[in-house]
């Protein structure tokens, strides 16, 4: 695992449980069965990962000589299918623990990309790939409309976690405070987005300008 200690492998392995839920959430609301649990919340649990990995062409892929984390988002995905009954507003289950395994992610995956000699700001961006990456491909699997093209804010958390990780890491401070500040910058920010409805300034149209040479 390379730099990794007990705590962020721990850290790691909720962040895959925790999105591998939230894809089962989708799957619930969908109304799959349970092989389909598993698949979705497999997806959503590693992909973004996946991604990142592909992009540092870090080999092997991670899970692939890892089966317990494939087998964790799977499990993760089967307590869902049997209990998402229970949950009462099914959404808001699925974007709080999005915005958690958002802001583990993306810490995670900044870390990871450091380890293996990215410079900072490629770092924050393939932070910010790893905590979306699960979530898109999720949401198009299911046929959803993806978080990331919501107006709310999204990228904007995972890519505000894994700055305040990797700017306190240079700063320099030790790496479980840097870690814990930049998990609950994200998490904060995008449970504030959550519980206000905040979205960032979107895009109005304006009327065309009647050019004189034109008329």
């Amino acid at each position: 695992m390379g730099g990794f200690d007990s705590a962020l492998r721990v850290l790691d392995l909720l962040g895959i449980a925790v999105f591998a839920a939230s894809g089962a959430l989708v799957a619930s609301r969908k109304q799959l069965d349970a092989v389909g649990f598993v698949l979705i919340g497999v997806i959503t649990g590693i992909g973004g990962g996946t991604v990142r990995d592909l992009m540092l062409g870090r080999t092997p892929i991670f899970w692939l000589n890892q089966p317990e984390i494939p087998a964790i988002a799977a499990a993760a995905a089967l307590l869902v299918f049997f209990f998402a009954h229970l949950i009462e507003s099914r959404f808001k289950a699925l974007l709080w623990a999005d915005a958690l395994g958002l802001a583990l992610f993306a810490v995670i995956g900044a870390e990871i990309a450091l380890i293996r000699g990215a410079e900072p700001w490629a770092a924050v961006l393939l932070g910010t790939i790893t905590a979306t990456a699960g979530g898109i491909l999720r949401d198009v699997v299911c046929n959803e409309l993806p978080l990331i093209l919501r107006r709310e804010i999204y990228i904007t958390a995972a890519a505000a976690a894994a700055l305040t990780y990797v700017a306190l890491r240079l700063a320099p401070l030790p790496r479980d405070v840097s870690l814990i500040a930049g998990i609950a910058v994200g998490f904060g920010l995008r449970g504030a987005a959550i519980w206000r409805g905040w979205s960032l300034p979107t895009y109005r149209a304006r009327p065309a300008r009647d050019y004189p040479d034109q008329r």
